[in-house]
């Protein structure tokens, strides 16, 4: 188990239990939330190590990794999954400003933005920590596909555009993910990384329920100032800052769900809905933000 008793973002001793959460995924155990009195960075203060973190994403409910995962909210999801595939799609190439190009999208899960992209005619590279989700996306989509020990294998400054959806606050190493990050790109490549954002509306209201902090698989959790510091020390500049408008439908329903609410479903649409108005006068509330890195 790793134990953070410093701030990982600017080294501050000043830290304190902002919440305890539990992990209502699989595990059922709690894990603290520290945040840093001095950079206001709030992060997972005990985690497992990477050779024992895989047994908390072993369960088929969770989609990324599973095409097959059951139950009413999964079979909702995936028909949101496939408008927004396209909607990224489309953001990629306007904001790298080509229609064709080498992508790399890390934390690939099943494949299907990488899939996407391939039908647009990119040339793409996935990288999967979990091997079924890995050979699902090589086997299913045909896709080349890496592990993450591979990636210090690929070429320098190889790639036009690199995407992470919902995939930093998963790394042990952000840090050394953005270094390889900025070594594949190439001049004027576009990095787009989606993040959970833990100052939006959905976040303060659910508080411990949030389940976008869905410990202990997410590791750390920024909103758009922390973020900020972290571009800045990995040698990044964000350029564009947009949000993910449907995810906060997902994280109210299973926040609620978290609570053990009566009709979550129906609760969370409702909250959701409020969530996603309160959002509209101010993008820094919303519940995903996508930040465009160059």
């Amino acid at each position: 188990m790793i134990t953070h008793t410093i701030c990982p973002l600017c080294s501050s001793a000043k830290t304190i239990l902002y919440l305890k959460c539990t992990d209502h995924f699989l595990s059922r155990e709690e894990f603290n939330l520290c945040k840093c009195s001095e950079c206001g960075f709030v992060f997972t203060g005990h985690y497992p190590d990477e050779q024992n973190i895989g047994m908390y994403y072993g369960s088929h409910d969770y989609v990324s990794h599973d095409d097959k995962a059951k139950g009413f909210l999964n079979r909702v999801y995936l028909p949101a999954r496939r408008i927004m595939l396209k909607r990224k799609g489309r953001m990629v190439e306007k904001a790298a400003g080509i229609r064709k190009g080498r992508i790399l999208d890390i934390g690939c899960g099943t494949g299907h933005f990488a899939a996407t992209m391939k039908q647009k005619g990119w040339d793409v590279t996935g990288i999967e920590p979990n091997i079924k989700a890995r050979n699902f996306a090589s086997g299913h989509f045909g896709l080349d596909v890496k592990s993450p020990d591979q990636i210090s294998e690929l070429p320098s400054g190889s790639f036009d555009s690199i995407t992470m959806w919902h995939v930093l606050e998963h790394f042990h190493d952000p840090f050394g993910y953005a270094a390889e990050i900025r070594r594949l790109l190439k001049p004027g490549g576009l990095c787009l990384c989606a993040l959970p954002n833990c100052n939006s509306s959905d976040a303060v209201h659910y508080r411990e329920s949030w389940a976008a902090y869905d410990v202990p698989r997410h590791l750390w959790h920024f909103i758009p100032e922390t973020f900020g510091v972290f571009v800045e020390k990995t040698g990044f500049r964000i350029t564009e800052i947009r949000s993910l408008p449907f995810d906060v439908f997902y994280i109210s329903i299973l926040s609620e769900r978290n609570k053990g609410s009566h009709l979550p479903f129906i609760k969370g649409i409702i909250n959701g809905s409020l969530f996603a108005f309160l959002s509209f006068f101010d993008r820094n509330k919303s519940s995903s933000l996508i930040y465009f890195l160059r």
